[in-house]
């Protein structure tokens, strides 16, 4: 019976290979990564509408801003 490993170090050390799932549990910490930058929205006023018309205009207006900061997909 054979078995091949799915998680590995490859020979000298300088690599590890993950074929499955990592889990990093809680408590637990990871260095040495660069930080992820999440993209920030530009700032929506929060809605004064009256109106229906309004309210789909200032919602609209929100939708462009997450899309133009990346946070939502285009159309």
């Amino acid at each position: 019976m054979s078995y091949n490993a799915k998680n590995y170090m490859e020979q000298g050390g300088d690599k590890w290979v993950i074929g499955g799932t990592l889990e990093i549990k809680e408590g637990a910490s990871v260095t040495g990564l660069p930080a992820a930058e999440v993209p920030q929205a530009a700032n929506q006023a929060n809605s004064v509408a009256e109106d229906v018309a309004t309210l789909v205009s200032d919602f609209n207006g929100l939708l462009a801003k997450l899309k133009a900061a990346g946070l939502m997909s285009a159309d």
